[in-house]
């Protein structure tokens, strides 16, 4: 279990090595200025050679503890790593700006003090002689990107147009943007000549049409969505309508109402017994669970229904007729009846 789990480790390290050396790859050396006398100046107003480095890709990339180096015995194999770091001039921690951008480029000043910035190195470079110029991985071992710099002139560049390089005259210099770019180059001369072929237009263009059928289909998806569920309450209303029930309570509270009304009155007026009352609403109430009272607001009225309350039964006086033992063969003879 312990190889494997150590195995499984390995495999990772190499794996994130890997990740980490492909990131690298995409940042190269893309501009370089020796002899600035009229070019762009640092913090303090000072003209200083410069280098360029671009990110090539599309991802962010920190190349902070990568180094600069003119000194060719690096690429000695048998060197240590110590006695290289000394040949070199490190990328400092610290400055934002060291976190490249996709396709975006930093520029360092060179022959300067460190102390004046994260962007200034004390790599020593000469005006007017041809220089090497290696960037190197944080491990000072791993060569990233090397450029051999002619001998330029006063606000000459050496620039890099895809894989080729070549001296560019002053007024064509671009620090810190995309090299041979001309500020007086159309949009449209600038996309034929990045895209000549259209690739890339056909693809923007394909992808917008692609994005807007997407965003349809989610709105009437949801749309639809919305509708059958309006549709379903509706359903579910008129299955069991709520109107009726409102009215049914309101119809009961005015019923209340009335039957309080009706008893307050009785009480002060003392004209009929209070058990009366009692019974005539009770009797109210159930001929309304019978619908046979009919719903009027603050009105109490009873149908005519037969209900036996004026029966004649109740009224009469009750009779009780004795019975009279006599023998198994004497007929039975009716006695007068008792009135009790």
């Amino acid at each position: 279990m312990n190889s494997f789990r150590l195995l499984l480790s390995g495999v990772l390290m190499i794996s994130a090595t890997g990740v980490f050396g492909q990131g690298a790859k995409n940042i190269r050396i893309n501009e370089v200025l020796t002899n600035n006398t009229a070019n762009i100046q640092d913090e303090y107003g000072q003209r200083e050679a410069w280098i360029e480095l671009e990110n090539s890709s599309f991802t962010t990339y920190n190349i902070r503890g990568m180094y600069f180096t003119t000194d060719r015995s690096v690429l000695d194999p048998n060197m240590s790593v110590p006695e290289r770091i000394k040949r070199m001039s490190v990328i400092p921690n610290g400055d934002p700006r060291t976190q490249i951008g996709g396709r975006q480029h930093l520029v360092f000043y060179c022959n300067s003090n460190p102390a004046q910035g994260k962007l200034h190195l004390s790599l020593k470079v000469p005006m007017s002689e041809p220089v090497w110029i290696g960037f190197y991985n944080g491990n000072a071992v791993e060569l990233i990107d090397s450029v051999t710099v002619p001998a330029l002139a006063a606000d000459q560049s050496y620039a890099r147009h895809g894989n080729q390089w070549s001296v560019k005259s002053p007024e064509n210099v671009t620090a810190g943007t995309e090299n041979f770019i001309k500020t007086d180059e159309t949009k449209d001369a600038k996309l034929k000549r990045d895209d000549p072929y259209g690739f890339g237009i056909t693809l923007l263009a394909m992808g917008i049409v692609f994005f807007c059928l997407a965003l349809l289909f989610v709105f009437f998806w949801i749309f639809g969505l919305i509708m059958e569920h309006l549709e379903t309450a509706k359903k579910v209303a008129h299955t069991q309508p709520i109107k009726p029930i409102t009215k049914t309570v309101e119809v009961t509270h005015d019923l209340a109402h009335a039957t309080g009304n009706i008893l307050q009155d009785g009480f002060e007026k003392k004209g009929i017994d209070k058990e009366v009352y009692i019974a005539v609403i009770s009797m109210a109430l159930k001929q309304y669970q019978d619908d046979v009272h009919d719903v009027e607001s603050g009105i109490i009225t009873i149908k005519s229904q037969r209900t036996g309350w004026s029966d004649e039964g109740t009224q009469m006086t009750h009779f009780s007729i004795p019975v009279v033992p006599t023998s198994h063969n004497a007929p039975n003879i009716p006695k007068t009846p008792e009135i009790r």
